[in-house]
């Protein structure tokens, strides 16, 4: 065997050893959101950067802005028509909103 026949062969066997401590990166970062009490910050967040995803182009564009405070999402558009257009569609819009982070973090919809 090789050099590199054995550096393979160890580095093989290495991989193959689990250890408890292994864990995905995905369950670090929730672990660390939990741990350090981030998670409602990052499901606002989330929520404002994927707002265009959540609400569609054509009303993301006209939106100005956007923050959740108390289980209230407070929305900002600049026109009466998309106002109206937001407020018929009020629990859709909440719905898709909680779809989207997992969980109920929104209970209100304030347009502004």
């Amino acid at each position: 065997m090789s050099k590199e026949d054995m550096r393979m062969l160890y580095k093989k066997k290495v991989d193959e050893i689990p250890t408890r401590d292994d864990i995905s990166m995905k369950q670090a970062v929730e672990k660390w959101l939990e741990v350090y009490r981030l998670r409602r910050k990052y499901e606002d967040s989330s929520v404002v950067t994927f707002w265009e995803e959540i609400i569609g182009p054509y009303i993301a564009k006209r939106t100005q802005h956007i923050y959740i405070k108390d289980k209230k999402l407070y929305v900002k558009v600049e026109s009466a028509v998309v106002k109206h257009e937001l407020a018929i569609n009020r629990r859709q819009i909440i719905g898709r909103v909680n779809e989207h982070v997992g969980n109920v973090i929104v209970e209100e919809f304030v347009i502004l």
